[in-house]
């Protein structure tokens, strides 16, 4: 029997071929014009359930199909498969029993899916943010306990709570199922989530956060809110989500002296119902860190739903990023993302703009620009280093934990952009309503399940230069 394997190893597909030990005629294996599947094997899936894996495969039993179109479609279920983010790799191998016949083999590596884990992160919107514009203060760190289920019950159900204590005191339940129908296209997932600070910002100048703390260090707002999402998968690439949720947050009155118009309506209080419709396309080849494909997110958002609600205001969003891989070893990255209020002001609790997530130009990591209209153009072409795994089984003898990867990428950067302020805000005027943009080279580092650390030099338009230190993929 002839294997021809296709290994996903960390999101990216590789191609052996290896002969007949059956046999012992030794010339290269025969390649079919056509082969059709008679049967889908899945082992290594020891908590997954197996309709979890075969909803993101193409290939089908029965089907004939060419074989250069066979091999593009088991590399392209081979990915779907991988960023389900359930299992370390996935190999898919094509068993022959005929000339023309092929059983497929699925072999997955399940992750560790219970996490329990010790919090103790920043609270601020970036680590430049904390080091340069906070002076590292350690009173703005967030702190407790946080377990993390990545597939209850084998069928890629989500799991989060948090309890938080620190900077911002708080406490998040999630839960979410993929699918709860038998044909594997709609799904749920509720959030209920809340939190207090005692130190808040209030209000920005100078395109910075403005914070605030009062004398007795009162807690200054409280936040609880809710939602439960619904979504449709029609196809292997393209989701549907409504959600409909609730926020109600109470702040203290001495943040209405720090900003008046904190609220919009006087109040110390804010509660409204919202309801988003979002539209995703997502092709990318690994979606922690893509080098190849598209991704597409269009969004509609109202902020109250009824009339004794305390937010009036509508917000549209979208998102397209392309990934264009050259060759192994390079690849080029571009994306815009695009957001927009339709009336001329909001709550600073809706604040949006340039700085804050997933919004931002390289160069800027220490600002906020906040208007009403958001436009941003985010380039990166980069070089592969290093790809390597290291066996430490020796260390950690568990198997979802053996292999650890490390990839590196060397990254040139161009990004620029544009905030439309309708207020014009004097103290503010510097960096809205004006072209923006940043440039550098960074080093981007993808390593244990996925987690991406970048290291990066930017100059702004303003010809500042700065080191800067930024978790996850920029696009």
């Amino acid at each position: 029997m002839a294997l021809i394997s296709l290994v996903l190893i960390n999101g990216y597909a590789a191609l052996a071929q290896t002969p007949d030990t059956v046999s012992q005629d030794s010339s290269a294996l025969k390649i079919p014009e056509q082969v059709s599947v008679n049967n889908v094997f899945i082992i290594g899936n020891e908590k997954t359930q197996k309709n979890i894996i075969l909803r993101e495969m193409n290939v089908a039993p029965g089907v004939v199909y060419d074989w250069e179109d066979f091999l593009r479609i088991l590399k392209t279920d081979q990915q779907r498969i991988y960023n389900l983010q359930l299992f370390t790799s996935v190999e898919i191998t094509p068993l022959f029993v005929e000339d023309e016949e092929v059983e497929l083999l699925v072999s997955v590596k399940e992750r560790w899916y219970v996490i329990p884990s010790i919090i103790f992160d920043l609270a601020d919107r970036n680590f430049s943010e904390w080091w340069i514009n906070q002076n590292r203060d350690l009173s703005r760190v967030n702190y407790g306990l946080k377990l993390n289920h990545n597939n209850v019950g084998g069928r890629n159900e989500k799991l989060r709570v948090m309890g938080q204590l620190g900077f911002t005191q708080a406490f998040d339940l999630t839960y979410s199922i993929p699918y709860i129908d038998k044909e594997q296209e709609h799904g749920l997932a509720f959030r209920i989530n809340y939190n207090t600070n005692k130190t808040i910002a209030v209000k920005s100048a100078q395109n910075k956060q403005v914070f605030y703390t009062n004398e007795n260090e009162e807690i200054l707002r409280k936040n609880l809110g809710a939602s439960l999402q619904y979504t449709y998968r029609g196809n292997f690439y393209n989701f549907n989500y409504l959600t409909i949720g609730f926020s109600n947050t109470k702040i203290h009155e001495e943040v209405l002296t720090q900003n008046p118009n904190y609220f919009l309506n006087d109040s110390t209080r804010q509660k409204y119902f919202y309801a988003s419709y979002n539209f995703k396309h997502d092709r990318r080849d690994n979606i922690a860190y893509a080098t190849q494909g598209e991704l597409i997110n269009v969004g509609v958002t109202r902020y109250g739903l009824f009339t004794n609600d305390d937010v009036n205001e509508t917000e549209i969003s979208l998102i397209a990023n392309k990934y264009f891989r050259f060759s192994d070893k390079t690849h080029l990255v571009t994306g815009i993302s695009v957001s927009s209020y339709l009336s001329s002001r909001q709550p600073y609790t809706l604040v949006r703009g340039i700085g804050y997530a997933p919004d931002f130009i390289r160069g800027y990591e220490i600002y906020v620009i906040e208007g009403q209209q958001t436009f941003i153009h985010k380039n990166s072409f980069r070089y592969k280093l290093l790809d390597v795994a290291y066996d430490i089984s020796k260390l950690i003898p568990i198997e979802e934990f053996n292999t650890f990867p490390i990839r590196a990428y060397l990254s040139a950067n161009f990004d620029h952009g544009y905030v439309n302020d309708r207020n014009h805000i004097p103290e503010n005027a510097a960096l809205t309503n004006t072209y923006l943009y940043g440039y550098g080279l960074g080093l981007d580092l993808i390593t244990f399940y996925d987690q991406v650390i970048r290291f990066e030099y930017s100059v702004n338009s303003q010809q500042e230069g700065s080191f800067f230190i930024n978790i996850k993929a920029p696009l």
